[in-house]
């Protein structure tokens, strides 16, 4: 189960909000069953709408099948608790984290857990589920309200002698008491949006808003047959006719999707050791399959099956930090799909199940075998090529290639972007290599010369974009630059193309508007939807000029986007065709947030844009409804403060912003919005504190320490002004408003 948290990357530590948010943890890739293409249409399947069966129907005709799936990951993400299930050890057991002592036990034939409620008080709680299997388990616990809710504390299911068999909090250096966001009651554990759709099969959440209840519902509990095959009503339907095949133009348009490994080979180039795909990989249906999961990705529509494009479902997470390192290295739990589009491999034409058995979820091969199937051994599992011992680790190809993280305490995953060590990126960059990674006693500078000596020459590797995504570039006019190269570069992956494009300042600069309208046209939704967001910083002529052909796109995710980079043109400046297109993706975006409804980012999403629309009191009913529905989380406050501005209320802001500072007074972002509230109501003493304060709060950010110094050269405390701008230009040296205002005060002085 993953953490929550937001686009500004607020005190919710690990995830990214767009739409929606993240989740997923399963093992595997998939292979169809959809393989029958000869006979008569049957009018009973043409007319029939696909409805889920259950993997029991599979079992006659795939029972080998079955049989694998049953010992895989995806058979056990999620279980009734029962002794068949349930790993860890209730047997009056206990745990003590944060001054909370909590004790698992069994009565009446119930697992239970009497630990912390939302009010700090101990209570008891009966475990519904079990959540997945190894390395660790997870327990739920079902509310009146249909909420269901992870605890924190896990089981670790490894074995004794590898540190397992022991209960364990998930955030282990954090103090996650009963009024933290990150409380196993609070919305950033709540499986209903957190959890189900990866790890059951099926599911619609079904929330009642006006209620605020849950009716979530499954077809499966677990990760089954149809979650990656699709609904197999149909199929069944065939199989008990005995028909000859379903020929209606879906069926026919199904079955070219899912038959992308049929008869392919891999062949091995003795001249360059490695192997080339008997034909082009020409879609991405199956990797898109697992992607549904195996993505750090929002939801914005439920249903999505086999063959339909990812990005009419979910809303992905791009290279940004501090998701990614900024070579494109996983940093924060990401899972694995955007880190494969990063690869050589995926350019290559490689999808999960060419290394990954899709019912076990094992690889096919283990150790260097895997990689061998494919790249000569003579070649490279060498010691002239990994210059390790052979039976070392750094002679594992993977070490050097797929190096781990760990997340959840004690679940390391590899990086699955494929890629060769770079300690000089290290020395440049400060990302991490290989190398270090094992050889923690040496700088990256002595792996970098290592490497250099070995090969003759410095890596280069397959991905090049690292300079200009890094946010310690040296000149930030220099990174636009280079992010328009990146942009631009056709052999870049696209995921990284779209990055590029994203982090583009749209403010005012011709290149990047001709970098921007060239990636609005690109072929590849990813690199569409990156250029988009970086419109979110264009003049409303500019966004109209270049968003608006977005508006009718074929990918759901692309035409929510530029509804919401379009929401504060005024329907007058848009073409007829666009205020119709408007509307329809308009319906598609209330409705993605709609089903969002039980998140406050949702909340505040819709509330944002009906406010952009100047429709003011929807757009405070739903920022107002964000709080209620999660007191701590801050973009609620803030841009309801900004709603109150925008229609000359900064005395509602302001009471309003005081109110989040109540719920979380060490937020500087609401001291700092507090501080420019105050400053427009004329209140300029007043806002000084608030500066102050923000700075102190968030030392690491430069637009505080900056303000805070104009704020004091405003009151004429030039000297501090001056002491603080120095400070702000050491941490962030880089800083071209910071540099600009001491140099300001500085030239004063001299006069």
């Amino acid at each position: 189960m993953g953490k929550a948290g937001t686009s500004g990357f607020w005190r919710r530590r690990g995830l990214l909000w767009g739409s929606a948010t993240v989740v997923a943890t399963a093992l595997g890739a998939a292979v169809f069953w959809f393989e029958h293409g000869a006979g008569a249409e049957t009018p009973t399947l043409a007319k029939e709408i696909p409805h889920y069966v259950g993997s029991g129907a599979c079992v006659s005709c795939h029972a080998d099948q079955a049989a694998q799936w049953r010992t895989s990951q995806h058979h056990d993400a999620m279980a009734e608790a029962s002794d068949n299930t349930v790993l860890g050890n209730f047997d009056q057991s206990t745990f003590t984290y944060a001054g909370t002592t909590s004790t698992f036990f069994k009565r009446n034939g119930r697992f239970s857990v009497l630990t912390d409620g939302r009010d700090g008080q101990l209570t008891e709680f009966t475990i519904k589920y079990t959540f997945g299997v190894y390395p660790l388990q997870q327990y739920l616990v079902e509310f009146p309200d249909g909420r269901i809710q992870a605890l924190s504390i896990a089981w670790d299911t490894r074995p004794k002698t590898e540190g397992g068999q022991r209960w364990f909090h998930l955030y282990p250096t954090e103090h996650v008491t009963h009024d933290d966001e990150l409380h196993w009651t609070r919305p950033a554990q709540n499986w209903n949006f957190m959890c189900a759709d990866c790890h059951s099969t099926g599911v619609r959440k079904n929330y009642d808003a006006a209620a605020d209840r849950f009716g979530t519902t499954w077809s499966e509990i677990n990760v089954s047959c149809e979650a990656c095959h699709g609904p197999g009503s149909r199929h069944l339907r065939w199989a008990q006719d005995k028909r000859g095949g379903l020929r209606s133009d879906q069926d026919r348009a199904l079955m070219a999707s899912l038959d992308e490994r049929r008869g392919l080979t891999w062949t091995v180039d003795v001249r360059t050791g490695n192997a080339i795909r008997s034909r082009p990989r020409t879609t991405d249906h199956e990797i898109e399959v697992c992607a549904q999961c195996h993505s750090r990705r929002g939801q914005i529509a439920e249903g999505y099956q086999a063959g339909a494009p990812l990005l009419d479902h979910y809303l992905p997470a791009l290279l940004t930090s501090p998701l990614y390192h900024a070579d494109g290295q996983q940093q924060g739990e990401v899972y694995n799909w955007a880190s494969f589009l990063e690869s050589r491999m995926y350019a290559k034409g490689v999808t999960c199940s060419d290394c990954h058995e899709p019912h076990t979820g094992k690889l096919r091969l283990e150790g260097n075998a895997l990689c061998s199937s494919c790249h000569l051994a003579s070649k490279y599992d060498t010691s002239g090529h990994h210059h390790h011992s052979p039976a070392s680790a750094g002679a594992a190809c993977v070490s050097c290639h797929m190096p781990a993280a760990t997340y959840m305490v004690v679940d390391p995953r590899r990086d699955h972007s494929l890629r060769v060590p770079r300690p000089d990126l290290s020395v440049r960059l400060g990302t991490p290599n290989a190398c270090n990674a094992c050889h923690a006693n040496r700088d990256p500078r002595w792996a970098a010369e290592r490497l250099e000596a070995w090969f003759g020459h410095a890596p280069a590797g397959y991905q090049r974009f690292a300079p200009a995504l890094s946010l310690s570039h040296p000149d930030p006019r220099d990174r636009q630059a280079d992010l328009r190269t990146v942009a631009s570069d056709a052999t870049q992956p696209a995921i990284a193309r779209a990055s590029a494009l994203a982090q583009l300042d749209a403010s005012s600069n011709a290149a990047t508007f001709n970098a921007l309208a060239h990636g609005l046209n690109d072929p590849e939704g990813l690199v569409r939807l990156g250029a988009l967001q970086s419109l979110r910083t264009a003049p409303l002529n500019v966004r109209v000029q270049l968003a608006e052909p977005l508006l009718s796109d074929s990918l759901r995710a692309v035409r929510i986007e530029a509804v919401s980079v379009l929401a504060p043109v005024p329907a007058g400046q848009m073409s007829n065709d666009a205020r119709g297109a408007f509307e329809r993706a308009t319906a598609e975006y209330v409705d993605t947030q709609r089903y969002n409804a039980d998140r406050a980012e949702g909340r505040v999403n819709l509330g944002t844009f009906y406010g952009s629309r100047g429709d003011s009191a929807r757009g405070e009913q739903e920022l107002k409804a964000a709080i209620r529905l999660d007191p701590l989380f801050i973009p609620s406050y803030v841009n309801l403060a900004d709603l109150y501005r925008a229609f000359d209320r900064d005395g509602d802001g302001v009471r309003i912003l005081r109110d989040g500072l109540d719920a979380a007074p060490a937020s500087g972002v609401l001291h700092y919005a507090l501080g420019l509230a105050l400053v427009r109501l004329k209140r300029s003493g007043d806002a000084l504190g608030q500066f102050e304060r923000a700075s102190e709060l968030e030392p690491g950010n430069a637009r505080f320490a900056y303000t805070f110094g104009l704020a004091l050269q405003s009151a004429g405390r030039v000297a501090a002004a001056k002491a603080a701008l120095e400070k702000a230009l050491s941490a962030h040296p880089d800083d071209l408003n910071v540099r600009a205002a001491l140099a300001s005060i500085t030239n004063n002085d001299q006069r």
